[in-house]
Order: structure tokens, then C-alpha cells, then sequence
């Protein structure tokens, strides 16, 4: 298990979040993450909702996982929101060749007090992680979280991002 602390983008500062970590566990094959924001009393929480798949979560508070492989250049991003809903897609290489990356089944996701729970990710392949968060506060004002931000507009993809590493599977 390792815990992971978020730095907001300097150019969109949050209003009352005051910190977001993230807490990576493998049981087993399966990948857990526990997401808790430090603050949340100004957050906006998008509505429950059918657990299924969606684009665009990023576009309230959602939280994210990236995961890339030692030396390749193609990668896969996973959207949690809140709501219960998600995304995953592959990349080739640096935002191409994006497509749905299909999952052998619906990842778990709960919202938490403070933060959100997500289990069921398994065989995600992959050592290399950025772990994001675009953190919706009242008022529309939406903060962008990451372990590093490269210079410029916030952007999770590119390959400055992927800082951490993903635990090795537990041994049977």
C-alpha cells in the first residue's frame, strides 16, 4: 500500500480543498484506491446514478488514474466520478489513437465522507501512474490535481505526470 499526496495546478488554486491523496492498494490481482479530499465542504458531488459507463466525467469532480508501461509509449486513463459512473480508454501514444478500453467488468465505486472508494479494477497492466483529480467546488470554480504538473495548462496526460508506480501484484 502507498498513500499519495496531489498538488493543485498553480493557474487553478481550489477555494476551500485544502488536500487530496490518494491510497493504492493491490489485493491480490485487484487494484483498490481510496481518493479523500481534505476540505470538502465547498465540493460539488455530481448525483448518484446508475453504475455504467459515461464521457466526459472530467468535467465535474471526478477522479483518475493513468497507467503506462515501462518504455511504451501507449498508455490507459480511467474516469471515477462520484456518481458511480466511470471511463477507461487506451492510448497509443500521447492523446492518440484513443479509444474505449473495454474492462472485464464495472469497476466499484463509492462515495465515502470525505472521498471515494474504487475496487474491481483487475489485470490492470501497467507500472507507471499519474493519479489526477479535477475537484468541482461551488460556484463552477474546478481545481486540477496531480502528483506533478508540467509547465503550461493542466494536462494529465503527458508523460511528466506519470511520477509514481504501480504496487507489484501480491504473490499467491
Amino acid at each position: 500500500m502507498a498513500i499519495y499526496t496531489l498538488i493543485p495546478h498553480p493557474d487553478f488554486p481550489p477555494l476551500a480543498v485544502k488536500e487530496v491523496s490518494v491510497e493504492v492498494e493491490r489485493r491480490g490481482g485487484e487494484l483498490c484506491l481510496h481518493y479523500r479530499v481534505e476540505g470538502a465542504g465547498e465540493l460539488v458531488w455530481p448525483e448518484p446514478a446508475a453504475p455504467g459507463r459515461m464521457d466526459e466525467l472530467w468535467k465535474a469532480t471526478c477522479f483518475e488514474l493513468f497507467v503506462k508501461p515501462d518504455g511504451g509509449e501507449g498508455y490507459a486513463e480511467f474516469n471515477f466520478s462520484p456518481s458511480g459512473r466511470w471511463a477507461a480508454y487506451a492510448f497509443d501514444g500521447y492523446r492518440a489513437g484513443m479509444r474505449d478500453l473495454p474492462l472485464p467488468v464495472d469497476p466499484r465505486i463509492e462515495r465515502r465522507g470525505d472521498g471515494v472508494t474504487v475496487s474491481g479494477l483487475d489485470d490492470v497492466n501497467g507500472r507507471r501512474i499519474a493519479l489526477t483529480a479535477v475537484i468541482e467546488e461551488t460556484g463552477g470554480r474546478r481545481s486540477f490535481w496531480s502528483l506533478a504538473h508540467p509547465p503550461g495548462a493542466p494536462d494529465f496526460h503527458r508523460d511528466d505526470c506519470f511520477v509514481a508506480r504501480l504496487p507489484a501484484p501480491e504473490a499467491p
